[in-house]
């Protein structure tokens, strides 16, 4: 596929794709090949319009009822993450655990009705509504925002809790750190015009607390005919997986107790001359097992990070 979309690239033919966290199975379209098992809506641009008979459910009428792993469950593989990080194998392992839900539509209707930055809908597979960009290309600059920290928003004085968290402020330096390897290996003069700034996402459970950073660098005037290049060098996301990322992935291979697929991954646009993605978290399966989890340092607290898992399982129906 990296291939194809470099010749797409090169040609400055608009495309669509999915990459998933294992690339075995990465898809990806000409927009107007795009069809109707695939639907997305990524940062106002889409294959959909919303039409009379156009599957709809309000926040009133939506039941959602999850029943997560219990928290004797979790410690174990809390306790693994927190061996390799003794270790010294690691210094920032993202774990991800499922959660079976039970919910009164279907994920295409989820689809319709979730209001969210990205998402899309694959037939069969799942639906995705990412508050998180992976990258973005504008004007031959790319740009990464990293997510990393979450906390209830509701709770008095939020913003200022999670941006004086020790182990949320190392956390954090970790991935920009990170991601801004990551950046040079694609793009020169890379620098973090913004650092940890808070922001707020509505779901059908409350309101959810977010920290990012803004990392951008320069990229060649030919940068699009190495467009899958690019994109296949930064997999997978550095705030889903961890630091370093290459014994970090292998670390988690051995802990998760299933693959990711499609969860973690990425999906975006290209347009011509820009490009827009997204990570594919906040992410509910065919099969209604919801998959959620967070970054473990060797500060973490256990209960704290199973509470963090369980916050990022909502729907944005407001």
């Amino acid at each position: 596929m990296k291939d194809i979309l470099n010749k797409w690239g090169k040609e400055k033919v608009p495309f669509v794709f999915i990459i998933d966290y294992e690339l075995n199975k990465p898809m990806c379209w000409k927009i107007e090949d795009a069809n109707s098992d695939f639907k997305f809506k990524f940062n106002g641009v889409t294959n959909t319009t919303e039409k009379h008979g156009t599957p709809t459910i309000s926040k009133n009428d939506f039941s959602f009822v999850k029943s997560p792993i219990s928290f004797e469950t979790y410690l174990p593989l809390f306790n693994s993450v927190k061996e390799a990080l003794n270790y010294g194998n690691s210094f920032l392992i993202n774990l991800t655990c499922e959660t079976p839900v039970q919910i009164n539509c279907s994920l295409e209707t989820l689809f319709y009705c979730a209001h969210s930055k990205y998402k899309c809908w694959l037939k069969n597979e799942f639906v995705s509504f990412s508050p998180e960009t992976f990258i973005k290309i504008i004007d031959q600059k790319i740009y990464s925002y990293p997510m990393k920290g979450t906390i209830d928003g509701s709770i008095k004085n939020a913003k200022q809790i999670i941006l004086n968290d020790p182990k949320e402020i190392a956390e954090h330096a970790t991935i920009v750190d990170l991601i801004r390897n990551d950046l040079s290996k694609v793009s020169q003069n890379v620098s973090v015009p913004r650092y940890r700034y808070y922001e707020e996402i509505l779901t059908n459970t409350g309101i959810l607390g977010q920290v990012s950073s803004e990392i951008t660098g320069n990229l060649p005037a030919n940068f699009n005919e190495h467009i899958g290049d690019i994109l296949f060098e930064l997999l997978p996301a550095g705030s889903i997986s961890g630091a370093p990322k290459e014994k970090t992935v292998a670390i988690l291979s051995k802990i998760e107790t299933s693959k990711r697929g499609y969860y973690t991954g990425i999906g975006g646009y290209f347009d011509g001359e820009n490009l827009d993605s997204c990570v594919l978290i906040r992410y509910l399966q065919e099969d209604k097992i919801y998959r959620s989890g967070g970054g473990i340092t060797f500060q973490s607290d256990a209960r704290n990070e199973y509470n963090e898992m369980l916050d990022k399982i909502y729907v944005p129906l407001f």
